[in-house]
């Protein structure tokens, strides 16, 4: 069970298992975190839109997904299914 220890010194850490925040990282980026950690995972939405060029292979797709607040962009070539 991990305890709070607000007041412990910095050497007193050595050795440690600790938790914190991805947001809170300096080094690596949190975006690379989250890529190595989470970058093959499948996601799963409805497309609201198609880029121009919606017929042709470099076309790209908008994408809302439940959990995010913002829609994605994805090429469509990189859809590796559609649900019916």
């Amino acid at each position: 069970m991990y305890a709070h220890r607000r007041n412990s010194k910095p050497q007193e850490l050595q050795n440690q298992r600790v938790r914190f925040h991805i947001s809170d990282v300096y080094v690596p980026e949190p975006a690379e975190i989250l890529a190595e950690l989470h970058g093959q995972d499948l996601l799963q939405g409805r497309v609201i839109d198609l880029s121009d060029r919606g017929s042709e292979r470099g076309a790209f797709a908008v994408v809302v997904v439940d959990g995010l607040t913002n829609p994605v962009v994805v090429p469509v070539a990189k859809i590796v299914g559609v649900e019916e």
